[in-house]
């Protein structure tokens, strides 16, 4: 038996850049996805708590992460706090660095589209 559309989860794509504070670009600023995923993880718990995340369902895509941008999917009563939570995270493996977010799309087509241009 099928859920019908209005009973699904709505959820929302949000594309997140990671910039190292140090400049230029070197190969040990850029990041795994263990690593990525452990700061995301870190600072949504301390954020939104354990109820709060639980209610934002987020989970890093992993075949979306790569080059130092990585996408979160999330419940879309959520992406303003989600967004708040991640651009806490000050430094990944004690490398400083800066977390922006550039784009929210309902699919991941739209966000890859939208990724592609400078």
């Amino acid at each position: 038996m099928k859920l019908l559309p209005s009973l699904k989860q709505k959820k929302r794509y949000i594309l997140f850049e990671i910039k190292p504070m140090s400049e230029p670009m070197s190969v040990e600023h850029f990041f795994s996805f263990s690593d990525i995923q452990q700061e995301v993880d870190r600072a949504l718990l301390l954020f939104l708590g354990r109820l709060g995340l639980a209610k934002a369902v987020p989970l890093l895509v992993k075949e979306q992460c790569e080059e130092n941008r990585f996408t979160i999917k999330v419940n879309h009563q959520y992406v303003d706090e989600v967004k708040s939570a991640v651009l806490f995270i000050k430094s990944i493996k004690n490398s400083p660095v800066i977390v922006r977010s550039i784009t929210t799309s309902g699919t991941l087509k739209k966000l890859k589209k939208a990724g592609e241009v400078p």
